[in-house]
């Protein structure tokens, strides 16, 4: 499978040739093989790329612009499809090509698939383990949430015996005050009563 990548090589738009340099870059960067076609130079290249973009990829005039990329005969898209690809870490879906050895999404399928067959051995040879370990799983979860559940209440308790103990240490204090208030005022009288005595 080769990637082609249709180019204009004497293009006097500066941002079409940096957007092909752009593709081509990044293809290089990744060691992805690809076969540059110009259809400056080459008419049978433009007609065969303006033929084989899809109807619905053209633009309005209905002439497709620089770089087209596909993958020998199947389209894959034009520059700003393949930015978007490209930024969303899926060249290689784009690009319709597995990707490499060691790329994370390789790996990830790999593993995938090995979960995927250890579950289906695992379930062909000990379908009783499975559902046993499923069973004790639901148990302990069920005891670990009555435990939770117990530790909330014995905190809602334990907040509540303080915010008590609280109020009757306020309503303790305030008593106090109320008395040492009392006794002034009648010290305040005795001192008064004293007063008109003397007077007298």
């Amino acid at each position: 499978m080769v990637i082609k990548v249709f180019l204009a090589t004497s293009s006097g738009s500066t941002a079409i040739k940096k957007k092909q340099q752009d593709v081509v870059g990044f293809l290089e960067a990744l060691k992805v093989e690809y076969a540059e076609l110009d259809i400056a130079c080459n008419e049978q290249n433009r007609m065969w790329m303006r033929q084989n973009v899809p109807e619905e990829k053209k633009p309005s005039n209905g002439i497709p612009l620089p770089p087209q990329i596909f993958n020998e005969e199947s389209y894959c898209g034009d520059y700003d499809t393949f930015f978007d690809a490209k930024e969303d870490n899926t060249v290689y879906a784009f690009l319709g090509l597995p990707p490499p050895p060691g790329s994370k999404k390789h790996n990830g399928d790999a593993q995938e698939g090995e979960e995927e067959g250890q579950a289906g051995d695992e379930e062909e040879g000990e379908g009783g383990r499975a559902d046993d370990e499923a069973t004790e799983l639901e148990t302990s979860r069920g005891e670990g949430e009555e435990e939770e559940a117990a530790a909330e209440e014995g905190t809602d308790e334990e907040a509540q015996e303080e915010d008590e103990e609280q109020e009757e240490e306020e309503l303790q204090q305030l008593e106090q005050d109320q008395e040492e208030q009392g006794s002034e005022e009648e010290e305040e009288d005795a001192g008064l009563q004293e007063g008109e005595e003397e007077a007298e």
